[in-house]
């Protein structure tokens, strides 16, 4: 098989849309990724450094409500608290409306589509209520702008995230023998080590040991994060003296963040990374069983290149396995949202305005009912891969309900079905989705069938 504009929207972009025109070849999916980030400069979403409310806010806020119990201004106190809880909450509707209008706008839906990948490789969830609104800012600042870059350079900036060290504890782990530990009742936590070598870079089987992880959380300790500082290295909290993972030592005659960085550089550049990281790249966008000399070509690019991820892009796209005409996966519940207002061409500005009952009635509520609660997902592998984890009795209801009943409140005229189908589809749709489309007893429903069947599932 070769290049598939069709295909090259997607499966490996957000979808087709009857105003953007798709990409023309790989080369152009490969320039407009490489190029200026232009959707995002748009519909601007802030980096974690500069959410608000950020977490110094907040914590002073806390602070002077605390120190006001059972004063005159304790009530004053507390309505700044709850002020800052429900701008928090609405930040997360306003991030939520930019990444739609992105997904419904871009001509660069290659660019979309790996930052979702990378954002759920390097999952994070809030821990608190009053830090979900951090998640999109965290994507932002972390993961964002390393998609068309090196891994090495996402994977630090992913690794040291307040986000991603309030998430695994990191916070709360010191080395055994530091200074720290010796008047508190804690100690080392593995959790950032262990998800940092099995699911972040080697993956399962890709050659370390327990003892590799205690020593890689040994060399952790002293990462940590608070309100008022931010992500930052706390000389106090690391265990002394040095650590080797993998055979290689790091640190000994004095604590640094410097060994923490050249140890997660030299993850990423290890084979067993390589071979992780295409293959899971490999399996996302093509298929649960993708096949091996492309996996291999994609990794051996990788380390020739140093972590480049656009050689691994482009080396998955110039290989005949990659346009196999067979849709294997399934869109995930915001990839479905995201490609149906593309193919109604909904208008940014509407999204945009939409209201907060309106996005959690339009979208947000949808979307848990279709299984993915935004942004939460059940664990720090993030969401599932497999089909049939989404194709559920109730996820495929969320889905036909939403189809049948949510075009008509997103655009003002709904299209004719019979031009929609290949709008939606393509220009050769299955026979028998445009059968039911024609045979539709409105234009309601027709859309309807078009946007619920399998065909437009499928990715």
């Amino acid at each position: 098989m070769t290049f598939d504009p069709t295909l090259a929207s997607i499966r490996f972009g957000m979808g087709l849309s009857p105003r953007v025109a798709p990409p023309r070849d790989v080369d152009d999916m490969l320039a407009d990724l490489l190029g200026p980030d232009e959707v995002a400069q748009r519909f601007a979403i802030p980096p974690f450094s500069e959410a608000e409310p950020s977490p110094r806010t907040y914590a002073e806020a806390a602070r002077a409500r605390n120190a006001a119990r059972g004063t005159e201004g304790e009530a004053e106190a507390e309505a700044v608290v709850d002020a800052l809880r429900d701008q928090g909450r609405e930040a997360v509707l306003v991030y939520l409306r930019a990444e739609l209008a992105r997904a419904v706008d871009t001509r660069d839906g290659f660019r979309e589509r790996l930052t979702q990948f990378w954002a759920d490789h390097f999952t994070v969830r809030a821990v608190r209520g009053i830090d979900r609104h951090f998640v999109s800012p965290y994507i932002e600042e972390a993961i964002r702008p390393h998609v068309a870059g090196t891994f090495g350079d996402m994977l630090v900036a992913a690794i040291l995230s307040p986000m991603m060290i309030f998430y695994l504890d990191q916070h709360q782990s010191m080395g055994p023998n530091s200074r720290t530990a010796q008047n508190r009742d804690r100690g080392l936590n593995e959790n950032l080590a262990r998800e940092l070598l099995e699911l972040h870079t080697l993956g399962v089987g890709g050659g370390y040991s327990q003892t590799d992880v205690r020593q890689m959380a040994e060399l952790l300790t002293g990462v940590t994060f608070n309100a008022t500082r931010g992500a930052y290295f706390r000389e106090q909290q690391a265990e002394p003296g040095s650590e080797t993972v993998l055979g290689v030592t790091y640190g000994g005659a004095e604590e640094s963040l410097d060994h923490v960085v050249a140890a997660l550089r030299d993850l990423a550049v290890h084979p067993s990374t390589a071979a992780h990281l295409s293959r899971k790249v490999a399996v996302h966008f093509i298929g649960p069983d993708p096949d091996a000399e492309m996996v291999d070509a994609m990794a051996a690019r990788y380390l020739d290149t140093g972590g480049h991820l656009p050689a691994l892009y482009e080396a998955m796209l110039r290989h005949h396995a990659a346009w196999g005409a067979d849709l294997a996966k399934v869109k995930l519940p915001f990839q479905f949202i995201g490609s149906a207002m593309r193919a109604l061409d909904v208008p940014v500005q509407a999204i945009l305005a939409a209201s907060p009952q309106d996005t959690r009635r339009i979208v947000q509520r949808p979307l848990a009912v279709m299984g993915q609660v935004w942004q939460t997902p059940v664990g720090p592998d993030g969401w599932s891969e497999k089909p049939e984890d989404w194709i559920t009795p109730q996820g495929m209801a969320g889905r036909i309900t939403w189809s049948m009943t949510m075009p008509q409140q997103l655009v003002e005229t709904l299209p004719d079905p019979r031009d929609f189908v290949r709008t939606a589809l393509g220009p050769d749709p299955d026979d028998a989705v445009i059968f039911a489309a024609e045979a539709a007893a409105n234009v309601r429903d027709g859309i309807g069938i078009i946007l619920a069947s399998a065909a437009f599932q499928r990715r």
